[in-house]
């Protein structure tokens, strides 16, 4: 009994407990190598680049089909008011606990910086920012990843223009529901290669970047790590238990695990977008909400970077000596955390827009956008896992408050069986 209940853990682990151990195995070597552990780069390459050639048919096939095959329109509406709800009132949240630490802790006491200030910075026009995020100029950008929100509108209204056509847009729906079967038996291939991937890419980060975690940012990162990781645990946990209820926390953390490691070694909320539809896929979250929600918060629920966005405008009014409290002040840097999350792209780097916001909507000089594009380079990686991890977790509350208890009923019962 005891053997088939090991046999049990390791069969629902065992893809987990690899990946770590590869990884860990890759940051001892990155450590070992120092600067060296770049030549395992490549290696790490092919898998992200394998990940980001698939996300673009994956996000266009998964949404379109996921609303063509909506024969209620009114779900569809439901859905999407509700995941809204849940990115902003979750971004809130993350954005008021970095508020507390940054309030207890200020990030930029006793530091001294002197960066130069770069030759030229464009103002954010907020109205152009919206056009160029939504929307592309010519079909062929949105076959680049660079554009997932206008592909993710695109695939939307394309989805929905084959439901409205009736019994003649039957053929395409079923078409890219076989599709969708596809793409998602091709990224289960695509994840035997994760744990050398990952393994690789970690070496390289900790060999080549190691030393540089050490520098004059080191009390700005002592403060982020601990409380994106408190939130991470904390918040998830809560969350789960809201969408499920007992088991929320134990079916959550038993298959977020790998896109939680994949986005904190890839820096990229979009690359783990077919390991978080994989993971929702069997934690058992309704088709049409985790083929909605997961992509679609790629790009668009950042608790991660609302958390850094928080400490960025701390750690710059304390580097500008200007006081950073008064409820408007706190309420203003919230509310700019929150836009800066959701104008977010999900790629590596795409931060750089959030800081971009930040700088011109509080007026400061250009050389103030160096010294917080460097932060925001080293808080990175777990702002990326919180971003990527919270999409899993939203798309649990989503279909509790959409599919209601009986969801949830259906989710305990299959995990019963489950371990029965």
């Amino acid at each position: 009994m005891v053997h088939a209940s090991k046999n049990s853990v390791w069969q629902s682990y065992r893809y987990p407990i690899m990946l770590l151990i590869c990884i860990a195995i890759g940051a001892i070597a990155g450590t070992i190598m120092g600067k060296d552990a770049e030549v395992l780069k490549p290696f790490g390459d092919i898998f992200i680049n394998m990940m980001f050639t698939v996300v673009v048919p994956l996000v266009f096939v998964n949404i379109s089909s996921a609303v063509a095959n909506i024969v209620d329109l009114k779900r569809l509406g439901k859905i999407l008011g509700i995941m809204l709800a849940v990115f902003i009132i979750t971004g809130i949240i993350s954005a008021t606990m970095m508020l507390v630490g940054v309030s207890i802790f200020p990030p930029a006491e006793g530091i001294n910086l002197e960066l130069k200030a770069p030759e030229e910075i464009n103002q954010l026009n907020t109205a152009d920012q919206f056009v160029q995020a939504f929307t592309v100029s010519n079909f062929s950008d949105l076959l680049s990843r660079k554009n997932m929100l206008a592909l993710i509108v695109f695939s939307i209204l394309f989805g929905l223009s084959v439901s409205l056509a009736g019994e003649k847009g039957r053929k395409v729906a079923d078409g890219l529901t076989a599709l969708s079967d596809v793409m998602i038996k091709m990224i289960k291939i695509l994840m035997y290669y994760a744990p050398i991937g990952l393994g690789a890419y970690f070496a390289n980060l900790v060999g080549v970047f190691g030393p540089d975690l050490l520098g004059s940012y080191a009390r700005a990162m002592a403060i982020y790590y601990p409380i994106s990781f408190l939130y991470f645990f904390l918040a998830f946990t809560i969350y789960a238990y809201l969408a499920v209820g007992k088991q929320g926390p134990r079916i959550f953390w038993k298959n977020a695990i790998s896109p939680a490691v994949t986005s904190f070694a890839t820096g990229s909320s979009v690359a783990t977008i077919p390991v978080n539809l994989s993971a929702t896929e069997k934690i058992g979250v309704p088709k049409d909400i985790r083929e909605i929600v997961i992509p679609l918060g790629a790009t668009a629920h950042m608790d991660g970077s609302c958390l850094s966005a928080i400490l960025k405008i701390s750690f710059i009014f304390g580097l500008f000596n200007m006081p950073f409290h008064g409820m408007d002040t706190y309420l203003t840097a919230i509310m700019i955390a929150v836009l800066s999350g959701v104008v977010m792209s999900g790629v590596p780097g795409g931060g750089f827009i959030g800081e971009m916001l930040i700088v011109t909507m509080y007026g400061f000089p250009p050389e103030a956008l160096p010294i917080i594009a460097m932060l925001g380079t080293l808080v990175d990686p777990p702002a990326t896992m919180v971003n990527a991890t919270g999409d899993t977790v939203a798309s649990m509350l989503v279909a509790r408050i959409v599919d209601g208890k009986e969801w949830m009923k259906k989710k305990v019962m299959g995990s019963h069986s489950e371990t029965a």
